[in-house]
């Protein structure tokens, strides 16, 4: 038989056995919570530093990208900021987003632009947003203009006899229409609204850049430029790397020459799980459908553009 001591013992293992348990359980739903909530990209310094923000690919003025730069712009530990741009612009409405929001940070901190390979349409929009833009000599930039793309199928239905239907409260309700040849009232009207995109993007780099808006219209037909075609018209100020937009914040804004340079990144919106993908990229991916994945933001292509590749 057991005695009465060997019992007490027992149930004193036990309770340890059991309290060790718990303590464990609950380590592991904080690891488990940390890790939901935790990206590489909510990692910030605590030390005063030069923020590198990119922008990269389509502009959409998405809500994760608007967040963190509004976090830059009360970051009391950013004393610079820096703009890596590799896009081709994307809507008309998200580089607005996204200008006025870069300059609500200008307001307080130096703000740089570096061009990567492209910063053409809505990636320059970006830049203008800056207090200074930096380019390489073969950076595509430029492309000052705003287009309204649409498909128009009405042959196609015809050979294939389909023939759409519509009730609509007014004759300019939902047009242009992929359904019938363009009327030349909805092309007068379509025309006006990219016009007055047009205006909007050209009074941008007149006052951004400095230059009389004649000038900037005879700039704005459309075309791209290197980026040491870009400095001669006076659309970008120097050629170069980060390290001439770090030597420019350095000597002309007074920052500290010993500043590290932290990537502040946004939320990967897509990764649910918080945990740095995606499950739905890691099946195409593994299914070699990569292009499916990006489809998803072409998707999102929709409206007034200042876009330089509408193919993107």
């Amino acid at each position: 038989m057991i005695s009465e001591a060997e019992l007490i013992v027992d149930r004193r293992r036990l309770k340890r056995s059991v309290t060790l348990w718990r303590i464990l359980a609950v380590l592991l739903a904080v690891g488990a919570v940390v890790a939901l909530l935790w990206t590489p990209g909510n990692v910030r310094s605590f030390e005063d530093h030069i923020a590198r923000i990119r922008i990269d690919g389509l502009i959409t003025g998405d809500q994760a990208t608007l967040d963190l730069l509004k976090k830059v712009e009360e970051s009391r530990k950013v004393k610079g900021v820096i703009i890596r741009i590799d896009s081709p612009g994307g809507t008309t409405a998200g580089s607005e987003a996204i200008y006025e929001a870069v300059r609500k940070i200008a307001k307080d901190k130096p703000v740089v632009a570096v061009m990567d390979t492209v910063a053409a349409s809505g990636g320059y929009i970006t830049a203008l947003a800056t207090d200074r833009i930096v380019a390489r000599g073969n950076t595509i930039t430029g492309s000052i203009g705003v287009i309204f793309s649409f498909p128009e199928v009405s042959k196609l239905l015809d050979t294939i006899g389909v023939k759409m239907e519509e009730l609509k409260s007014g004759d300019l309700k939902a047009e242009p229409s992929p359904y019938r040849p363009v009327s030349d009232k909805v092309r007068e009207v379509s025309m006006a609204m990219v016009k007055d995109g047009f205006d909007w993007f050209t009074g941008l780099v007149a006052e951004r850049r400095n230059l009389p808006i004649e000038r900037v219209r005879e700039l704005s037909d459309g075309r791209v430029y290197t980026g040491r075609q870009a400095i001669t018209v006076k659309l970008i100020d120097e050629l170069g790397g980060e390290e001439v937009a770090v030597s420019w914040l350095e000597t002309e804004k007074k920052l500290a020459a010993d500043l590290e340079i932290v990537d502040w990144k946004p939320r990967d919106t897509r990764d649910t799980a918080g945990f740095g993908f995606s499950a739905a990229d890691l099946v195409l991916r593994a299914l070699g459908l990569e292009s499916l994945s990006a489809g998803v933001e072409r998707a999102k292509l929709d409206g007034l553009l200042v876009l330089w590749h509408p193919a993107f």
